[in-house]
Parts: structure tokens; C-alpha cells; sequence
């Protein structure tokens, strides 16, 4: 009997103000993700990270690791969305609209499009609230198969739904998703599990076609998921491939997907081989001490000490991708990282109250390497040199403001390269409004497409090895 009191046994838990009653025994990360409160778990529970720092008690805790096991008083600051308002009034809503959704991995971008005149009319943004559950694809895989997938997918259609009622729609309009292959399972609510194991076999990979008024989505006739490739290779690449340009006869062109599954395809006319690697999410922010996505304050550009940029010239708060790799190049270059990513000091200032830590820097390398070798292994494969690539494309959403040049110089894409690189932005969504308006063959890029696996490649783990450094690659 006394064990049967201490197992219905429950605590308060304090926060902002409010009073919770779980059961004794809880994770607070398990808390939070019942409360729909969006702490975010980057490491998908793991305890290296330390994002998920809280103070309990006074006292800072892992909300991963601390088990609930009395009264306590929670203090934290939760994760902000990317704001998104309300559409103003003036925008002009034509008779022939649709709503194109790149549903990223860290970030939603939605787009409401003209699609006559393929114009994207308002755009807005927010933040993936599935982040809660781990900030790559690996860690929400492993939630759904322990838990189901019906939590994750409700997270990502109330905030889905969210954005599409404040674009204040004035008739029913269709909606496009890019996506990679996970996100668009859990969006569906197929559970991705068997893609968290060999043989890594999606539910389905060809489009896919839902009604809005089962996903809760007002003003939403038809839903329409964008197909993909593989497990690995998911439909944001296919819309990637669909507003970049065919290369020359006789050459190839690249397109370098860079989010935290760094997906790769190397193309020509007429064939396309394409790779993913894990480069994790440092250049989106996550596994970096004071990283952050591209919000306000966050530094994005990066000269020399205390001579950099950052997004509405507020205060600096944190260290965004494209500022990352500017403040590694530039550390570099003066000698204070060496080649092996060495650098006399736990952490180094590089402004008022913002920090390069020694443990961001190898998150730095891992990342950077697992690009690189991604494309020389799919290079080396298929007999292809530096001088047969006409474009190197650089996509995701914080290729737009990289420095390419800082790029090259960390060992992120090849030298011989930078100057045939182009940053086309967030050519997921761009390929998707491509889609939705003339309703293009992406049949042309999934039929021929061949995916080669890097994890069993012994060329890659060779190059991920060597190029982990940061000397002229």
C-alpha cells in the first residue's frame, strides 16, 4: 500500500505565476512538452547541450535530467517565437491564391503567392515550435516511435494553423509543403520510426494529397506535400532542384541544402546524384553556447573584435549562422583558433557579453566537415572535378547573407569553388510558389535521382576525418 501512495504521489510545480500538479517522478523536459510550454531540447534529451538550463529552487538544472520528486519554483526563459502579425490592411488578396509552406526543420516560412503572376503577395515566419523535442530529425524520430507521433504532429499544425489564420484570408485557397522526408510524415501523422532504423524506409515518398478540414486548417481546400527522394532527401530538395538552373552540356552544378541535414545533389542534364549529411543545427543556432536563429540582436556579420553586425542593429544577444562562420574565419586568420581548432581560452568575447566557447568551435568543425566531404565524396564517385562544376548553389535560409568567401576560408565548401558559388536563398520555398504556379514536372527530378549513402561510404568517413581541420582544405 505504501508503495502503491508513492507512485500517485504528486508535486506543485511554480512558473510565471502559475501553479502545476504532476506526478512525482516526472521529467521537467516532460513537463514542459505536456504544458506545451516550448523550452527547447536541442539535444533531444541527451544532457550535453545544456540548452535547457531552468533554475529550480535557485538552483540551475537540466530540465532533461531533473526528476520531480517535490514542491518546486521553476524560473526560465522560454523560447520566443519569430514573431508574425496580423496581415495589414491594404494587401491586395487576388481570386487566384495559394499558401506555400517550407516547413524546416528550426523554422517555418509561409508565403502567400499570386498565382498568376507567381508574386508572393506577405510572407511570414516562425520558429518549428517540434524544436521541444529536439532540434534534429534523429531526436524527433526517436520521440514518435517511444510516443507516438499524434503529439508532434498536433505541435506543428496548431502553430501551422496559427499563421494561416493571421494572413486573414478572404476566400479558401489550397496549400504546397516542402519539407524534409520526416517533417512531412509527422505533418501528415504517419509515424517516420522506420526511417530511425535500417533500411531507413520512408511511408511514402511521392506526393501526397489531404483535405484541410481534417487538419484543422480554416480557409484550406487542399493540402499538397511536395515529393521526395529518400529517407534522407526530402521534398525541400526537390523544389531546390526545380528554380535552379540546368548546367551546360558536358558539366554539373551543385545545390547545397544548408540546414541541420545538410542535403547535397550534384546534377547534369540528365542525371542527379544526391546525399544528406549531419551537419547538425550550429548554423541554425542550436548546439552553440550563444547561438541563435536570425532574430533580432543576433550578431550576422563579422569583421574583427568588437566590429560586427547584427539583425536590426539591437544589442548583441547571440551568434546566428552566418556570424558563426565570420567570427570563425576572422578568429582564424589572426592566429587565435589554430588548424585543429585549438584556442587559449574557454571562451573567447567576440562581443559586449557574447561568447565563442571552445566547444562551439568543434560543433563548428563537425559540421563544416560533414559538408564538404558530402560533396567531394559525391564528386569522387562520379569522376567528376572542380573545373566540371559550372555552379556551386548554396541554399537555406541563412545562405542569403553567408559570406562565401569566409566559407571557403573554414573549410565549409571547397576553395576551388567560391567563385562559382551563388546563395540562392531559401530555395525550398522559392522551388514550391515554382510548383504551385505553373504546376512544373518534378517527376523529372525524383525518377532519375540516385541517392548515395554516406554512412556506409568508406570514401566519406575518410574525407570527414581529414577535413575536420581548418587548413586550405
Amino acid at each position: 500500500m505504501k508503495n502503491l501512495l508513492m507512485q500517485t504521489e504528486n508535486c506543485k510545480i511554480t512558473l510565471n505565476g502559475i501553479v502545476y500538479e504532476v506526478p512525482k517522478g516526472m521529467l521537467l523536459k516532460d513537463f514542459f512538452i505536456k504544458n506545451n510550454i516550448k523550452k527547447e531540447h536541442p539535444c533531444g534529451g541527451k544532457g550535453v547541450c545544456k540548452k535547457c538550463t531552468v533554475t529550480v529552487n535557485g538552483k540551475k538544472e537540466l530540465s532533461c535530467r531533473y526528476i520531480i520528486k517535490e514542491d518546486i519554483v521553476v524560473e526560465t526563459d522560454v523560447s520566443v517565437d519569430l514573431p508574425y502579425k496580423n496581415t495589414a490592411e491594404g494587401i491586395n488578396h487576388t481570386e487566384n491564391m495559394c499558401l506555400c509552406l517550407d516547413l524546416g526543420t528550426t523554422g517555418l516560412v509561409f508565403a502567400l503567392v499570386d498565382i498568376e503572376t507567381e508574386n508572393i503577395i506577405e510572407i511570414k515566419k516562425a520558429r518549428n515550435p517540434q524544436c521541444i523535442y529536439g532540434a534534429d530529425v534523429i531526436s524527433r524520430i526517436d520521440f514518435c516511435t517511444h510516443n507516438g507521433v499524434e503529439t508532434v504532429q498536433k505541435t506543428i499544425l496548431d502553430e501551422v494553423n496559427n499563421l494561416i489564420s493571421s494572413f486573414n484570408l478572404q476566400k479558401n485557397v489550397n496549400l504546397y509543403v516542402a519539407a524534409n522526408t520526416t517533417m512531412l510524415h509527422i505533418f501528415a501523422g504517419v509515424n517516420p520510426e522506420k526511417m530511425g532504423k535500417a533500411p531507413y524506409t520512408p511511408e511514402f515518398t511521392d506526393f501526397k494529397y489531404l483535405r484541410g478540414k481534417d487538419f484543422g486548417g480554416d480557409n484550406i481546400n487542399d493540402i499538397i506535400l511536395l515529393p521526395s527522394l529518400s529517407a534522407f532527401i526530402g521534398a525541400d530538395i526537390v523544389a531546390g532542384l526545380n528554380v535552379t538552373e540546368t548546367p551546360p552540356k558536358g558539366k554539373y552544378n551543385l545545390l547545397a541544402d544548408l540546414g541541420t541535414n545538410a542535403e547535397i545533389a550534384l546534377y547534369s542534364a540528365d542525371k542527379i546524384y544526391c546525399t544528406s549529411a549531419a551537419a547538425g543545427p550550429c548554423f541554425e543556432g542550436a548546439g552553440i553556447s550563444q547561438g541563435m536563429t536570425a532574430q533580432k540582436g543576433a550578431i550576422y556579420a563579422y569583421t574583427a573584435p568588437n566590429n560586427f553586425k547584427t539583425i536590426e542593429n539591437a544589442s548583441p544577444l547571440g551568434i546566428c549562422g552566418t556570424g558563426l562562420i565570420d567570427i570563425i574565419s576572422v578568429l582564424l586568420q589572426n592566429g587565435i583558433i589554430d588548424e585543429t581548432g585549438y584556442i587559449d581560452c574557454e571562451k573567447y568575447e567576440v562581443a559586449p557579453n557574447v561568447h565563442l566557447h571552445a566547444q562551439d568551435i568543434r560543433q563548428v568543425q563537425l559540421a563544416k566537415s560533414a559538408v564538404y566531404s558530402g560533396i567531394i565524396t559525391l564528386m569522387k564517385i562520379n569522376g567528376v572535378n572542380f573545373e566540371d562544376i559550372h555552379t556551386l548553389y548554396l541554399s537555406g535560409g541563412f545562405s542569403e547573407i553567408i559570406n562565401i568567401e569566409n566559407a571557403a576560408k573554414i573549410g565549409l565548401i571547397p576553395k576551388e569553388l567560391k567563385n562559382k558559388a551563388k546563395s540562392i536563398g531559401n530555395s525550398s520555398l522559392a522551388g514550391t510558389v515554382k510548383y504551385a504556379a505553373e504546376k512544373s514536372n518534378l517527376y523529372k527530378f525524383t525518377e532519375k535521382a540516385t541517392y548515395i549513402d554516406l554512412a556506409t561510404n568508406t570514401q566519406f568517413l575518410s574525407l570527414y576525418m581529414e577535413n575536420m581541420n581548418f587548413r586550405e582544405v
